[in-house]
């Protein structure tokens, strides 16, 4: 037999608004304490009325009532030293029997009043449980209606949200409670979603226009080559070297691509890591670059032994080395350290070129953004700083990131080091 068969009609029989569940509950919670109220109240009033009497045999009529009252008194002082009478006898044993019937009739009257008041109450107590337990129940619809309000404004929200509408917000007003304290979560996760949106749609159209420019200019030197009656071996030789020079940019492009996006989704492996050993990796990469431009480099790379990805590591300090050549200017100079302090390890790099403004300098870390007096030295894709702060984010780390008075970046990386191992160095 299917169980969950069984279990459907169940199912069915339960609301399925959160309302209607909500007002049910309180109902039956309301009914089940008033029946738990209406037994003790019953119970104690019935324990504090008269027991049952014995049965009654007869009720006493006016005339045996006014015999009790009138004849039936206790001899005098007199009559207690005189034998007694046959008639008193008969009198006496008459006076019990109609005591007794007296009695018996009190009893019993006592017995139905008891039973009546009783009933009374059972009847009238049930009736107004009833009664309390419709008005608990309305209450209940009422105020499960306004609790649930903000959960409603959600739900609306969450319909009408989209990619293109995501700028929405509930800011729900009120005590902090959990209600608004989802709400607040609401808000934030909106929040993040349409910054992650519109960073989307930026990073896609600005890496189009990027990797359309390395074609453009590969179509541009095929069609004007081919376009000529009788092209010479030169001309198919300069043709070639621009085509060349083309794909080699939007490889990098690519590759730089495919770099952020992986340094985006975290570290893919955990190794120990030296970031002076990558530095000093980057600056012999770097060497032909330097010795072109004259660069004087002052590199104080003490130990620096971080967890992380090796890779994403790596290249994140051949983009920030990388980066200070390019954008440096002849005979100009750079100046690398690294190390470590308290619990982390840092790696700082400066160097000389033209003057960022300090506005722009946040900017210079989002992808594709280069500033004017930046984007005619070097052959950069405008990705290098980004996936540098990709990196470290997957990381935990921080950066920062100044302009210098006379031009060039001040960029100082921090990486918090494990546990084990930042006691080991301090040991």
């Amino acid at each position: 037999m299917n169980v969950r068969a069984l279990m459907l009609p169940g199912r069915r029989l339960w609301p399925q608004k959160v309302r209607t569940r909500l007002t049910l509950i309180y109902a039956t919670l309301f009914f089940t304490a008033g029946l738990v109220l209406l037994a003790l109240t019953y119970g104690l009033v019935a324990g504090s009325l008269p027991a049952q009497p014995p049965a009654a045999t007869r009720i006493l009529s006016s005339q045996q009532l006014n015999f009790l009252n009138r004849d039936c008194k206790p001899p005098t002082r007199a009559e207690k030293g005189k034998p007694p009478s046959p008639a008193f006898k008969s009198h006496v044993a008459e006076c019990k029997q109609l005591g007794a019937a007296y009695e018996a009739g009190a009893n019993s009257g006592s017995l139905a009043q008891r039973q009546r008041a009783l009933a009374d109450l059972l009847a009238f107590s049930l009736a107004g449980l009833a009664v309390m337990t419709v008005v608990s129940g309305g209450l209940g619809w009422f105020m499960s209606g306004r609790v649930l309000r903000p959960v409603r404004v959600i739900t609306e929200t969450a319909r009408r949200a989209s990619e293109e509408n995501l700028g929405e917000r509930l800011a729900l007003t009120g005590a902090k409670d959990e209600l608004k304290e989802l709400a607040d979560t609401f808000d934030d996760m909106l929040e993040r979603l349409d910054g992650a949106f519109a960073a989307q749609r930026r990073f896609v159209a600005n890496a189009s226009h990027e990797l359309r420019t390395p074609l453009t200019v590969m179509r541009t030197a095929i069609d004007v080559t081919l376009a000529k009656p009788s092209a010479t071996p030169r001309q198919l030789t300069d043709m070639a070297v621009r085509v060349r020079h083309s794909i080699d940019r939007a490889e990098s492009m690519v590759e730089a691509l495919l770099t952020l996006a992986v340094s985006d989704q975290g570290m893919r492996s955990t190794e120990f890591t030296d970031l002076a050993t990558g530095a000093e990796d980057a600056l012999d990469a770097a060497a032909p670059d330097i010795e072109r431009l004259n660069l004087s480099v002052d590199a104080k790379l003490d130990p620096a032994e971080t967890a992380g990805d090796p890779q994403l590591l790596e290249r994140m300090i051949s983009n920030l080395v990388g980066n200070a050549v390019r954008h440096n200017e002849p005979g100009g100079w750079i100046r690398l350290r690294t190390g470590s302090r308290d619990a982390a390890v840092y790696l700082e790099i400066a160097n000389s070129g033209p003057v960022v403004p300090d506005h722009a300098v946040p900017e210079l870390f989002e992808p594709f953004r280069r500033i004017k007096a930046r984007t005619g030295a070097g052959d950069g894709v405008g990705l290098g700083l980004s996936i540098a702060r990709s990196v470290l984010t997957a990381h935990h780390a921080t950066v920062t990131a100044s302009s210098q008075p006379d031009g060039g970046l001040h960029i100082s990386v921090v990486i918090p080091r494990p546990e084990d191992l930042a006691a080991e160095s301090q040991r």
